[in-house]
């Protein structure tokens, strides 16, 4: 026997998350309250750029950077990939929308400073990262 009639199926919403977190003190090693909105999002970045990408198990594989592949490159070549890295990383994240004027400064030999503008949805903020 066929059932007769139609089945009526409701749009499935998906809820954004809220940033509210622990609020961590990397120095001291501590938690020292919570963070929300622009702060967590600077502990955000902080965190996903300096996690490697595919390294920790309890992580997606959408988590994290590869920045460490740009270790030993030709200084044009870590630049231009150093960009596109940290882009594709913090964009993975639905709250940050763009990362933006790239700076780039060569300390010594071997270390590479880059600085960015971060547009999230709570506004904007700066970051820097050493590679």
């Amino acid at each position: 026997m066929i059932p007769q009639g139609t089945v009526e199926f409701e749009a499935e919403t998906t809820l954004q998350q809220p940033s509210r977190t622990y609020r961590a003190d990397f120095e001291g090693g501590r938690i020292i309250g919570r963070a929300d909105g622009l702060k967590a999002m600077e502990q955000a970045v902080y965190l996903i750029l300096n996690t490697e990408r595919f390294r920790h198990i309890i992580y997606s594989w959408n988590y994290g950077s590869e920045l460490s592949s740009v270790i030993g490159e030709d200084i044009q070549l870590a630049q231009s990939e150093a960009k596109r890295l940290i882009t594709e990383a913090l964009t993975q994240d639905e709250r940050i929308t763009d990362v933006t004027d790239f700076e780039f400064t060569r300390n010594g030999m071997n270390t590479l400073s880059v600085r960015f503008n971060v547009n999230t949805v709570f506004g904007a903020l700066e970051s820097e990262v050493l590679i």
